[in-house]
């Protein structure tokens, strides 16, 4: 992989890698990707972009109209303006896909995914998230729209804490540290991890009711270059190339991350080779504590010359609410391996360095996005 400031996660010797994986799976496919102009799924479009696939982007309309990921690739695929919680434009789409060579495959990325601003915005998080996902499985109902797979997009928020009745259902390795599965009970502690829990419910109902053969990705904190500067990983990054106290939340929680490079991977994999009606989850497969990440991501960009010493502090108004954090989550990955041969690529240094580089060079992507107040200074580009 390469460590640029490149708009772009797919170096000549991954893309290649790619097309050997899922070149025959998708190219030249029909294939929609809902939210296709987010973090994931604008890497995932790019990537059925360079399979070759026939890409249906399926973006919400706003005032703007603005392209933000994928506006390089706009040439090469269909975007679809719509919004999910609209069951009129959901319904145009699906309507229209029946006109394809082919049955489609759906990435349903589209989602208010925010944990923070779930709290902030409940009903328009479990509208775009809940609603949305009915939307789509009853219109491809409705009009008995013939479809390869359908793959929602899951979390590993919907697992929360260890509820201690169940405990017994859970894993834990030899020094007791939780490892979370797909059979793994579900405890969600935030808005964003119900609706979720709940989308993913539908996709299983409409699988055993109406056979739509429906998948489940729970994924595992993917980070990396475009994603909302208000998750952690974009937050420290930004924070230390502006000024020098990085405010964070709560320092002990820790987190399984994921580049999103191996987090497209893992949608390729599970919607190519995934049985309908199961669950798959995926991520790194290993776990660090929130001071750590910030510790680690702060060590590399001051290597690479991104900013000086910086002082971390913890600040009671970027706790979750009450208690509702999530104390540990970490994936045990090895049914996706098992039954496909998926396992991360990238380390957590590597995709710490092309993240570093990206914000750095894209300023005027961010800047507007953040929840703290810059206090000048400037941002190198390299």
């Amino acid at each position: 992989m390469q460590s640029n400031s490149k708009d772009t996660v797919w170096s000549e010797e991954s893309i290649a890698a790619l097309r050997r994986d899922f070149g025959a799976a998708y190219g030249g496919r029909t294939v929609v990707v809902t939210g296709a102009d987010g973090f994931m799924g604008s890497h995932l479009t790019e990537a059925l972009v360079h399979l070759g696939a026939k890409v249906h982007a399926f973006v919400r309309a706003t005032s703007s109209g603005a392209l933000n990921n994928i506006g390089h690739i706009r040439r090469q695929v269909m975007v679809e303006f719509a919004d999910l919680t609209d069951r009129h434009s959901v319904d145009l789409m699906i309507r229209a896909l029946g006109k394809a060579d082919d049955p489609p495959t759906f990435f349903h990325l589209g989602a208010q995914a925010h944990v923070g601003e779930s709290w902030h915005r409940p009903y328009e998080t479990f509208m775009a998230n809940t609603i949305g996902t009915l939307n789509l499985l009853q219109s491809i109902v409705d009009y008995g729209l013939e479809i390869a797979k359908f793959d929602t997009a899951g979390t590993s928020e919907e697992y929360g804490n260890v509820n201690e009745d169940v405990s017994h259902h859970h894993d834990f390795d030899k020094e007791g540290a939780l490892i979370l599965h797909e059979r793994s009970p579900i405890n969600p502690k935030s808005i964003y991890a119900t609706s979720k829990v709940a989308a993913d419910f539908l996709t299983m109902n409409y699988f055993d009711g109406y056979g739509i053969p429906g998948v489940v990705t729970r994924m595992f904190n993917n980070y990396g270059p475009r994603q909302n500067p208000r998750y952690i990983t974009g937050t420290i990054i930004t924070q230390a190339l502006e000024r020098d106290v990085i405010e964070l939340g709560a320092l002990d929680p820790l987190r399984d991350f994921c580049f999103c490079s191996d987090g497209v991977r893992g949608h390729l994999t599970v919607a190519s080779q995934g049985k309908p009606g199961d669950v798959y989850v995926y991520g790194q497969g290993s776990n660090i504590s929130m001071a750590d990440w910030a510790a680690l991501i702060l060590r590399i960009g001051e290597e690479q010359g991104y900013w000086g010493k910086r002082e971390i502090t913890s600040v009671a108004k970027r706790f979750r609410p009450g208690s509702s954090d999530v104390v540990a989550l970490r994936v045990g990955y090895e049914k996706l391996h098992a039954e496909t041969g998926w396992q991360p690529l990238v380390s957590w240094e590597e995709g710490v360095a092309q993240c570093i580089a990206w914000y750095a060079a894209n300023r005027e992507r961010w800047i507007g996005r953040v929840d703290w107040i810059p206090t000048g200074g400037t941002v190198p580009i390299r």
